[in-house]
């Protein structure tokens, strides 16, 4: 049993760049794939696809992205853990390397990186930074 399914989704994707591996798979989750939703829409991740097992188990190939053959994702951490949970307001949303990076928060809106809920006006849980 995973205690931290996202913190572990995250860990398979840095492995994956680490061994320049095309895609890796990780279970599914609707939270997992918000997550995914957003780093694809911020463009550190190509795509991603759901394959359904039944019975309720799901599981997402993430297709990784390269640049000049380095990670798109130099890197990725995870914030707001299970023993630990971090919340922001609107106004103390971290931000990653003066704005070049993102946050990814979870709000009261859905799963959305950091400058969109700034324009929003809306806080929540800090999930993870990306950069």
């Amino acid at each position: 049993m995973i205690t931290d399914p996202v913190g572990d989704m995250l860990t398979r994707i840095r492995n994956g760049q680490q061994r320049r591996r095309n895609v890796v798979q990780t279970p599914g989750s609707k939270l997992r794939a918000r997550i995914l939703d957003v780093l694809k829409a911020e463009g550190y991740i190509r795509d991603y696809a759901t394959t359904d097992y039944g019975n309720g188990r799901t599981e997402f190939a993430i297709e990784l992205k390269y640049h000049d053959g380095a990670p798109v994702i130099r890197s990725i951490e995870r914030v707001s853990k299970p023993g630990r949970r971090v919340y922001s307001s609107v106004d103390t949303l971290p931000r990653v390397a003066d704005g070049l990076g993102i946050t990814i928060v979870s709000t009261p809106l859905g799963v959305m990186a950091d400058h969109e809920a700034r324009e929003r006006n809306v806080g929540g849980e800090v999930l993870c930074k990306v950069f």
